[in-house]
């Protein structure tokens, strides 16, 4: 039975990728710190995923699993020596820390002669290929002609939603998982160094650019916005949320703009990315998910970011020459998102009501684009009381015209 190693056992890794490789016939082994999660699945040997969409409920058993201790770097360095394929599902932020054991991992199969190897990197980051090839070779310099030769450092457009689970939903099972129905894996085809034509589901695609941005900069944003403006309306869930007129409209003007701009960039059939934008809502009505505003939109400090999901989307549309207004908008709604327990947004927030928007696109976001002057009056509107229905009206009005503070 071939080998496939899962670099973090969070919703993504248990939800998606792991039952992905699993359902193919692969030995599933998970990485991870939580030893919970890894000392379950090693007595365990499987897990639970629940398939749910509307009031329906599927149980999938994923079977063939274990666990491996992530602090153990040469238990880890061992399994990805072995192994057939690796992902990784771990943060952005929390690459930097993992690329020492996988390079160890490398070394060993550089020195026992092993066969290519891809690894499947499924985190939220334009160039992210680059950024973990860069980070593993710095651990193993002398190796860098290695991993360019057999190394494929794949990129992967993660599109199925894995929200967390209540404890009462978990059922006393902490590797329980709830997933959505749509479980297609697109990746980057170009960067392939070995074959993986026998992962179900599994879509390689060339130029892969294209779903990068359309996971980023419309699938993201969208959630991202629809969060933000669900705050302000005091919704506690996405599908309350998608469900209120106002925000439904606003989501699909921005996913409109953004998917102009994606079509533009990367010559891509523009009724293909608008079909895929009215889905996004549709699923994003999936009450089964119990997906919570507070999630999607936590961490604003990152979510505002220079390329991120809501600033991205913006300098793709100024690129091309869209109008933005509604991206724009929710950015300046995710200037007033601050739940008690996300220490990032509470700072973002804090900061924009010190020194103003513009400020704080400097600040967070190191944007001072053309469309800068129209966050700040859509944030200092909302600080003067206007609704979200007054403001969707003013995006509408002042469409395509220049906006001066």
């Amino acid at each position: 039975m071939k080998k496939f190693i899962m670099y973090g056992a969070g919703n993504i890794g248990r939800g998606f990728i792991g039952p992905t490789f699993s359902q193919s016939g692969y030995s599933v082994g998970f990485v991870d710190i939580n030893m919970e999660v890894i000392d379950r699945l090693n007595v365990d040997k499987k897990y639970p995923v629940d398939v749910v969409c509307g009031d329906d409920v599927k149980e999938q058993i994923i079977s063939n699993v274990y666990g491996i201790d992530g602090k153990d770097i040469e238990l880890v360095a061992n399994e990805i020596a072995s192994c057939d394929v690796l992902a990784t599902a771990i943060g952005v932020n929390v690459l930097k820390f993992i690329a020492k054991p996988i390079a160890e991992g490398l070394k060993k199969r550089f020195e026992q002669k092993r066969p290519p190897l891809n690894i499947i990197i499924c985190e939220n980051m334009i160039g992210a290929d680059a950024y973990l090839k860069g980070l593993i070779k710095e651990q193993i310099p002398e190796y860098s002609s290695n991993i360019d030769k057999e190394i494929g450092f794949v990129e992967a457009s993660i599109g199925r939603m894995v929200p967390s689970l209540s404890e009462e939903k978990r059922k006393g099972n902490p590797l329980r998982v709830a997933v959505e129905p749509y479980n297609i894996l697109p990746v980057d085809k170009d960067s392939f160094k070995a074959d993986m034509s026998d992962v179900k589901n599994l879509y390689p695609y060339a130029p892969f650019s294209l779903f990068i941005e359309r996971k980023l900069f419309m699938h993201n944003m969208s959630h991202a916005l629809t969060a933000y403006l669900g705050n302000l309306k005091g919704y506690e869930y996405i599908y309350q949320a998608i469900a209120d007129y106002d925000i439904r409209y606003a989501a699909l003007r921005a996913l409109n703009q953004s998917a102009q701009a994606v079509s533009k960039e990367n010559g891509a059939e523009i009724g293909l990315l608008l079909s895929h934008a009215e889905n996004l809502l549709y699923r994003f009505t999936n009450k089964a998910l119990g997906d919570t505003v507070e999630r999607v939109g936590k961490d604003t400090a990152r979510k505002l970011g220079a390329n991120d999901r809501m600033i991205g989307a913006i300098k793709l549309c100024e690129k091309h020459n869209v109008n933005c207004e509604f991206i724009c908008l929710g950015v300046a709604f995710a200037m007033f998102f601050a739940p008690e327990s996300d220490q990032s947004s509470k700072e973002l927030k804090r900061y924009a009501e010190e020194n103003g928007a513009l400020k704080t696109l400097e600040k967070y976001s190191q944007y001072k684009g053309e469309n800068a002057n129209l966050i700040a009056v859509l944030y200092n509107k909302l600080k003067e009381g206007k609704t979200v229905g007054d403001l969707i009206d003013y995006c509408d009005e002042i469409s395509g015209k220049e906006i001066r503070v």
